[in-house]
């Protein structure tokens, strides 16, 4: 088992998991953005074809997310489905997969803008967005927001050199105000997903106002922080 990271968020411990997961132990409610399931099937259909395996790989990494954590709650922050038909070519067995999370633990499909007609027949609950305990959990983050906000959407993902490599790796990014941090973009969840810098100006927009904004990566157990935006002085 990979070792979970602590981190607190708008006045809250939460734990980031190794894979891309967010865990808050007060709700016992596990967060996952952007699974894009049936992405795969979505490029057949447009002749780019890939292996048809992506949403049982998603789901067990959630169900894993799940086990390691004892979360009795899942939200999905949007973008649950590559498109709105993708819950009906699910296959057989990714099917029964998703059937039997949906039955394990009180889950909430939070729509995105890949699937904004997403159907109530995938077990669960599905909502616009929603208040939990003060923080909105929504798919895109919203400008000027004042409120904690959790969102997914831009797939954030920061490139960094090691060792005279530059690596890609999908990040959360958070802006704090004051000493309270109180916005996160998480990274997507799904095996195929692809990813913007995150440092890029559309994510930045996105988390104002903001007096700094971070990247952050589980690391052996360890939180790392990249600085990102700072405002002027």
């Amino acid at each position: 088992m990979e070792p979970m990271v602590p981190l607190s968020f708008a006045g809250e411990e939460f734990v980031l998991t190794q894979g891309r997961a967010l865990y808050w132990p007060r709700e016992s409610a596990l967060l996952v953005a952007d699974l894009h399931l049936e992405q795969a099937s979505f490029y057949a259909r447009h002749g780019q074809m890939l292996p048809p395996y992506d949403s049982r790989e998603t789901l067990e990494r959630v169900a894993l997310a799940i086990r390691e954590t004892g979360a009795r709650r899942v939200y999905t922050l949007g973008d649950n489905f590559h498109d709105n038909d993708g819950s009906a070519r699910l296959e057989e067995h990714a099917a029964g997969m998703l059937a039997a999370l949906t039955r394990a633990v009180d889950w909430v499909w939070i729509t995105g803008n890949h699937d904004p007609a997403m159907a109530a027949g995938n077990g669960g609950t599905v909502v616009g967005e929603l208040e939990l305990a003060g923080v909105v959990l929504r798919h895109e983050a919203k400008p000027g927001e004042t409120r904690p906000e959790l969102s997914g959407h831009f797939h954030p993902k920061l490139r960094v050199n090691v060792r005279g490599r530059h690596v890609a790796r999908a990040c959360t990014v958070m802006s704090s105000n004051g000493k309270r941090a109180d916005r996160m973009i998480l990274p997507a969840f799904g095996s195929l997903t692809g990813g913007m810098d995150a440092g890029d100006p559309a994510i930045l927009r996105a988390l104002q106002p903001a007096e700094k904004i971070d990247a952050l990566l589980p690391a052996r157990g360890k939180l790392a922080q990249f600085p990102l935006w700072r405002r002027a002085a």
